[in-house]
């Protein structure tokens, strides 16, 4: 299991540092979500993930560690998906400012554009 989701969170990360190196603002936030998926994912990994074991005490089980999971790695992973997404949504209304002020997705601001020919007028000639 650990195999797998390191795996996972390696894939992730490569696929976020490839978007956010693209120069456009869609892909940076593409980037930006994964990359916050796979944070969640280590902080998840982290408190050691167990398969039916819950992470709240019941009466009649003994308290250790055997018999229960680690609550704090799944309350920090449902707080950062929180912040995760109102980043999500801050960054989308900045990217949509800057494309109305810039007519331009690109990062910068500033596209390379080809010139297009002027028109040829029919008056001329």
């Amino acid at each position: 299991m650990e195999i797998a989701i390191a795996s996972a969170i390696g894939i992730l990360v490569a696929a976020a540092v490839y978007l956010m190196l693209r120069a456009r603002s869609f892909d940076l936030i593409l980037g930006l979500t994964l990359l916050t998926y796979a944070t969640n994912l280590l902080i998840f990994s982290g408190g050691r993930p167990v398969v039916g074991k819950p992470p709240v005490l019941r009466e009649g089980v003994a308290a250790t560690l055997a018999n229960y999971t680690d609550p704090l790695p799944q309350a920090l992973v449902l707080t950062a998906i929180v912040i995760a997404f109102a980043m999500t949504a801050v960054t989308i209304v900045l990217a949509m400012r800057s494309r109305a002020d810039n007519d331009t997705d690109h990062v910068d601001g500033r596209e390379e554009r080809v010139p297009t020919p002027p028109l040829a007028r029919k008056d001329r000639a």
